[in-house]
């Protein structure tokens, strides 16, 4: 072969590799991007699995809770399974601790005090108390929640009715703002949440800062 056709021919070769080089990076580019969107894609439909799970929970949550205003002849029953549902749905929303709990003397089996749930919002305990009353929440039931927050140092509280609240309940309340974090809720609020399909932390939220920044113990919210 002539020395200019070995010069042309080494030229191809080079021309070809550069060629296929160029090919197989649009391959590469091409693959690469494929993944991405196939992980792009599996992220989706798992978030997607996550919120059906989720939505599913609290559809059956609200359906639990609703039954519940059809037990007036069992009291007792209802206020326990009271709690074990909106203890449910604190869980769904990732901001359950534990459920009741009965704290004992140290020597024997006699139950010091009950509290029905503990949650934790914005970093901070909270201890949760919920009644089941016909009658508005007076100071001899809101008492001793109040004296449960007390005994310890850094925890807030929570009082969920089914019934409204007297104004000495509320006004005992924003006292204790002064030294303690404390709101008041109504389970009409939680029934009207789940209905339009709200988020229950932001609920929360909203209500502890207006009791913590406007001294406001009882915000309700309705819409």
């Amino acid at each position: 072969m002539l020395p200019n056709d070995q010069l042309k021919a080494k030229g191809l070769v080079a021309s070809l590799r550069d060629v296929v080089n160029v090919k197989d990076s649009f391959t590469r580019m091409k693959q690469e991007r494929d993944t991405e969107r196939e992980q792009t894609l599996a992220r989706a439909r798992a978030e997607q699995s996550v919120a059906a799970e989720k939505r599913a929970k609290i559809e059956d949550i609200s359906s639990r809770l609703a039954a519940l205003f059809n037990m007036g002849d069992q009291p007792q029953a209802r206020g326990r399974l009271l709690e074990t549902v909106l203890n449910d749905l604190f869980e769904v929303y990732g901001i359950h601790v534990r459920e009741d709990f009965r704290r004992k003397g140290p020597d024997s089996a006699v139950v010091l005090e009950q509290i029905d749930g503990v949650i934790e919002l914005e970093g901070t305990v909270h201890l949760v108390e919920m009644k089941w009353l016909k009658e508005p929440v007076g100071v001899a039931e809101f008492a001793p929640h109040l004296v449960r927050l007390f005994s310890r140092a850094n925890a807030s509280g929570i009082f969920i009715s089914t019934s409204e609240y007297t104004e000495s309940v509320i006004k005992e309340c924003a006292n204790a703002l002064n030294q303690k974090t404390m709101f008041l809720c109504s389970l009409r609020e939680i029934v009207m949440l789940l209905q339009r399909q709200d988020d229950l932390l932001s609920f929360l939220k909203k209500k502890s800062h207006a009791a913590i920044i406007e001294k406001n113990p009882y915000l309700q919210i309705l819409a």
